[in-house]
């Protein structure tokens, strides 16, 4: 005999009813950032049809004729393409071997401070270069370690030692970019690490005492393996940002004497697509780095799963 399964759906419709009165609140404080992205986020998306689209701005979006991907095949003639998509990809390499173990070894040091007030203060110290313009930052940049006229070099060669060339030679140039993403980003980057130091449990270390482990032991045994998830995790979102990078940094950092090692992919759609008012090739730009992202990210989570057993999904 078939047992009817309507009263228990009623039912549970009914409680999610209950549920939506009695959490209104909650509920009405979650519509705010949920309007947000379906308006900024996922609206705009409809614009990709600009890729495949002869785009023009007076017709607009869906007056324009289809091209199909005619764009792309242009797209992937350009040199300037190559060089922008090589350069992103190698900058982001040398962040990611470089500046994404500086954040774990500082929430470590920070981590294994006993005077609180010097650890409170080394936080303030890291955390503030965070909150600086990154258009304040290039500014600084150049009064700084300009070959000429900046401070360093002038030092330099007040001491009889020649100026280093920090903005204007290829090498050089790639070599503080880092430097300059590290002094500003690393400090903010250890609060996630920091906020996973204190899930571990103390009694952990406790035992690691008992058994004449030393400061370095614990590190290595508990502290690295306490935070392992969410250094895996990181890298793979890390991975994901491979194809993309940040107009800000390179941009600001940039001038004309390297821009065969500056130029990026977020500064080519820039100057393709904004200065030269050719929005179907950078919309199609964007698209190929999108898809592109995409797969870095779906295949770090699918090794790292493969290996640790632990992704973001």
């Amino acid at each position: 005999m078939a047992i009817s399964t309507k009263p228990n759906a009623r039912e549970a419709s009914r409680w999610k009813v209950l549920a939506l009165v009695r959490d209104w609140q909650l509920y009405t404080l979650l519509l705010l950032p949920v309007l947000y992205f379906l308006t900024f986020k996922y609206v705009p998306m409809l614009g990709v049809v600009i890729a495949f689209k002869d785009y023009n701005i007076f017709n607009g979006i869906w007056a324009s004729p289809w091209v199909g991907f005619e764009t792309f095949q242009e797209v992937f003639k350009m040199d300037g393409f190559y060089r922008a998509l090589r350069n992103t990809f190698l900058l982001n390499l040398l962040d990611l071997v470089i500046s994404f173990p500086i954040p774990i070894i500082l929430a470590i040091l920070l981590n294994e401070l006993r005077l609180k007030w010097f650890k409170k203060g080394a936080q303030m110290i890291l955390y503030l270069p965070h909150f600086i313009s990154w258009v304040i930052i290039g500014g600084m940049a150049i009064q700084l370690l300009a070959t000429n006229t900046g401070i360093v070099n002038t030092v330099l060669k007040n001491f009889g030692m020649e100026a280093i060339p920090f903005l204007t030679e290829p090498l050089y140039w790639v070599l503080t970019y880092l430097g300059i993403g590290i002094w500003q980003s690393a400090g903010w980057g250890t609060i996630i690490y920091l906020a996973a130091l204190t899930g571990i449990n103390k009694d952990l270390y406790e035992a690691a005492e008992v058994d004449g482990a030393n400061r370095m032991r614990k590190i290595w045994h508990i502290t690295l393996p306490g935070i392992k998830p969410t250094i895996i995790i990181l890298l793979i979102i890390n991975i994901g940002h491979m194809a993309s990078i940040g107009f800000d940094r390179p941009f600001v950092l940039s001038n004309p004497l390297v821009t065969d090692v500056s130029e990026v992919i977020s500064t080519y759609v820039y100057s393709i697509g904004i200065q030269s008012a050719r929005y179907t090739i950078a919309t199609a730009i964007g698209l190929f780095q999108a898809v592109v992202g995409l797969i870095f990210l779906l295949t770090a989570d699918f090794i790292s799963r493969k290996v640790n057993d632990q992704g973001i999904w």
